[in-house]
């Protein structure tokens, strides 16, 4: 047996009693919070409880994307907006895609006017800078989209990589996921496996998704994006926001890629649009 010390701590009008010695620790403190004894393992257990929590919840939705950019949040954001159970699996640290660097690393974007009030129901301050140009600061979209999202009931888990998709009865019908951390180092560790009513590939111009049914299954044939033409891209990635194989929609760069159109640069109204267009075709049919 260990032996511990039982000791009682009185300021200003508070008292403190823990437990001090080989067995685990605990405290109890007044009402005013003010004071606490923190115990390194209970940080651990903290962490790993409410993770479980949250990681059995998201084994099994409505809807899973794959990707955490700006067409994969707003997707996620209408979703869970109407009540629909939504996780988005995210290969990076950070969430964003691409949007952060706004062009060339200057951290801003552009939208247009049919675009622009996705922005502003995140709260992100939109300029008109005329001719029909609206401009945002890109790290203040990337950051409130994704706060609307997990204001929705999104839950984004971050550097987890789609590696496979479940396929039952020739339809994709959910996720194959692994950190990404092992598929960097190239461990051979076995995935688990999230189901989802529909699946939306929003992984950008890699449209990886897509590729890994192409590759497997022979059903889908991914074109590959075109060179820049802003006008088209944006036009043609709303166009072709649709389901690419049976379960399994494309929202944002990665339509435009699976269809052969261009890519369009720092321009995001197009992304934005996929991205609720992706939510309604969902919706209805959830």
């Amino acid at each position: 047996m260990g032996l511990n010390f039982l000791i009682s701590i009185k300021i200003h009008g508070c008292v403190i009693k823990y437990i001090m010695g080989n067995e685990r620790q605990t405290f109890k403190h007044s009402k005013n919070n003010l004071f606490f004894v923190i115990d390194d393992i209970m940080i651990s257990r903290k962490i790993f409880e409410r993770f479980s929590r949250e990681f059995l919840d998201a084994l099994d939705v409505d809807v899973a994307i794959a990707g955490a950019g700006p067409s994969g949040l707003v997707a996620g954001k209408y979703l869970g907006k109407s009540g629909k159970n939504v996780v988005i699996f995210e290969r990076k640290l950070s969430v964003g895609g691409g949007m952060w660097g706004g062009g060339m690393n200057f951290p801003v974007i552009v939208v247009q006017e049919k675009s622009k009030h996705i922005l502003e129901e995140a709260g992100v301050r939109v300029k008109d800078e005329g001719d029909g140009y609206f401009t945002a600061d890109s790290v203040e979209c990337v950051s409130k989209l994704c706060a609307l999202a997990i204001d929705a009931g999104v839950k984004i888990f971050n550097s987890m990589s789609v590696e496979d998709v479940l396929i039952k009865n020739k339809r994709v019908n959910g996720f194959v996921i692994n950190w990404s951390a092992v598929e960097i180092a190239k461990l051979h560790v076995d995935p688990l496996t999230v189901r989802a009513k529909y699946c939306i590939d929003a992984t950008g111009h890699a449209a990886e998704v897509c590729r890994i049914v192409e590759r497997k299954t022979g059903e889908l044939k991914v074109k590959g994006e075109k060179s820049m033409d802003a006008a088209d891209g944006e036009k043609t990635v709303v166009e072709n926001t649709k389901e690419a194989c049976p379960g399994l929609y494309v929202a944002g760069m990665a339509a435009n890629a699976v269809f052969g159109s261009p890519r369009m640069g720092p321009i995001f109204g197009g992304m934005l649009l996929s991205g609720k267009k992706a939510a309604e075709i969902i919706m209805k049919k959830l």
